[in-house]
């Protein structure tokens, strides 16, 4: 039999063990075990306790919030690093491509790169084990070639133009997860900062972007907080303090067992004057709405895109004894001029389903669908503009999905993968002829170009790796530059980096057009902020 544990109190601190003397605590507690019992005593088959202690642990916590989440020890490390910014492994990106583990980069400085392995390189053996045409997953390749700093792993690769496999010793280092995706200068006076996550090292990596952005001339400068889903509450007050002047509040949370705390700037920030535009959308959650909610309550600078996502609560990870974490919903947050952003959660489906609501009710679309009682109407702090709680940070100026591009083939196209398939096989078959007539990225970005053949042999191979596949000649007419465009930029991220990727995929990005529009035509100027 396996042993019962009360497991309400797994991995809690002593404090938290003992508020669980009541009366009525502990009946709860023996009942859950009660339970337990009989189901190993009496039940029909052999049941895994495991399994269903976890399975009661995420009942229990989703009846809480939409944020309170159990993450198994299995999962804990893959949780937490982006939120550290760095992982023990052997330093590459990769993809898996036909049942093959295709090496796309190598990270500079990494096991990898010092070693030699290669973009184009393909590793089919690990400590002799072999990964190719077995259908192993993404965890099982993380499984084999991360691990604790220091140890070995051996991995035998197939190289293009080579008769034998290659062999390579790899000792596993620290690898760094960059939160800021990529920086460059959009035009000779306006800087661009891509922040994909809020993690421990995104302060410092933010700094050095918007300093390398001053050296180049920037004295504007968009940061992108598209599809930002969060991170650290520490970190968001942290960039805050970037662009903030003085001791401003930032944000402050409560809850229950937490008393008010307040987060304030206070140490000189790299970019606290110059024009300031923060991109947001539906995707901009958490850590990315207290950063956009502290400019906007500041008047500090001006928000462009689509409601945000509407996350106001706060969680803390507490390790259990097992490993497992569990991230618990401790307190509210508001921003400066007492916003709770938090959009409701009592209606489960709604709250999953809320993008295709907004979609369907216009929303995504149209700045006039969005409606906001008056109960939730704030003023910024400075110039008294009207700004809107509940539900997420409104953007100071509305940018709408281009929907006229996005036709029923292309998202077919998109369900499959093949974009990334196509690209790295032609890349493959390319690499050395592409380095060769395009030495440097800007001799790339300006000269390569994907043709309308190149395209109708995307069709073609899609068509052939998917039988079933439902393309229309006309819809994919429609979409033919956004066809381009996304070949274009997995072709860029397979030759180049991720990083490079984003300089092609920007020059479309409607809320990026915009920015740059209202700075250079001088609307920025006019709006009532403090400048």
């Amino acid at each position: 039999m396996f042993k019962l544990l009360p497991i309400i109190l797994l991995g809690l601190p002593l404090l938290a063990q003992a508020q669980y003397s009541d009366t009525s605590k502990i009946a709860t507690t023996q009942k859950f075990n009660e339970v337990l019992t009989f189901i190993d005593k009496l039940y029909v088959d052999k049941v895994d306790a495991k399994e269903l202690t976890e399975a009661a642990i995420v009942a229990m916590l989703e009846k809480l919030d939409p944020h309170s989440t159990y993450i198994s020890k299995d999962d804990v490390d893959d949780a937490n690093e982006k939120i550290n910014g760095s992982f023990v492994g052997i330093g590459i990106r990769y993809q898996m491509f036909k049942d093959t583990l295709n090496v796309l980069a190598t990270i500079p400085g990494g096991p990898s790169s010092k070693s030699g392995i290669l973009p184009g390189d393909k590793i089919l053996l690990v400590n002799g084990e072999s990964i190719a045409g077995i259908g192993i997953k993404t965890l099982g390749v993380r499984e084999r070639l991360m691990g604790d700093p220091g140890t070995k792993v051996k991995v035998q690769i197939l190289r293009k133009k080579q008769k034998t496999l290659l062999d390579f010793n790899l000792t596993r280092e620290k690898i760094p997860v960059h939160s800021v995706e990529c920086h460059y200068m959009l035009t000779n006076k306006i800087g661009y900062v891509k922040l994909n996550t809020f993690s421990r090292q995104s302060k410092d990596e933010v700094r050095q972007a918007i300093k390398n952005l001053q050296q180049m001339g920037m004295e504007s400068l968009v940061f992108d907080l598209q599809d930002n889903g969060g991170g650290l509450l520490s970190t968001a007050r942290e960039l805050g303090d970037e662009f903030l002047s003085g001791k401003k509040l930032i944000v402050y949370s409560e809850g229950k067992a937490q008393p008010r705390q307040d987060m304030n700037a206070g140490d000189r920030g790299t970019f606290e004057t110059g024009r300031l535009v923060i991109l947001i959308d539906e995707n901009s959650a958490s850590a990315s709405e207290i950063l956009s909610g502290a400019i906007q309550d500041w008047d500090r600078g001006v928000l462009i895109g689509r409601r945000s996502y509407g996350k106001g609560l706060v969680q803390r990870p507490i390790n259990l004894t097992d490993g497992s974490q569990m991230r618990l919903t401790i307190a509210r947050y508001y921003t400066p001029s007492g916003r709770f952003i938090q959009k409701p959660y009592v209606d489960k489906d709604a709250y999953k389903n809320d993008y295709k609501l907004r979609y369907e009710s216009g929303e995504l679309t149209s700045a006039d669908s969005v409606k906001f009682p008056d109960s939730l109407k704030f003023k910024t702090l400075i110039t008294k503009r009207t700004v809107y709680g509940g539900g997420g940070i409104m953007p100071d100026i509305f940018v709408p999905i281009d929907t006229s591009k996005i036709t029923p083939s292309l998202r077919a196209l998109l369900r499959t993968g093949y974009f990334n398939d196509f690209a790295l096989t032609f890349v493959n078959e390319n690499r050395d002829d592409l380095m060769v007539k395009y030495p440097t990225f800007e001799q790339f970005k300006n000269g390569f170009k994907v043709d309308d053949k190149m395209v109708k042999d995307f069709i073609s191979y899609a068509k052939k790796e998917d039988k079933e596949i439902v393309l229309d000649d006309k819809e994919l007419k429609m979409s033919d530059d956004n066809i381009k465009l996304r070949l274009m930029a997995n072709i860029t991220t397979d030759v180049w980096t991720g990083e490079m990727a984003y300089q092609i995929l920007n020059k479309e990005n409607p809320s990026i057009l915009r920015a740059i529009k209202f700075i250079e035509s001088g609307e920025y100027d006019k709006v009532n902020i403090d400048k």
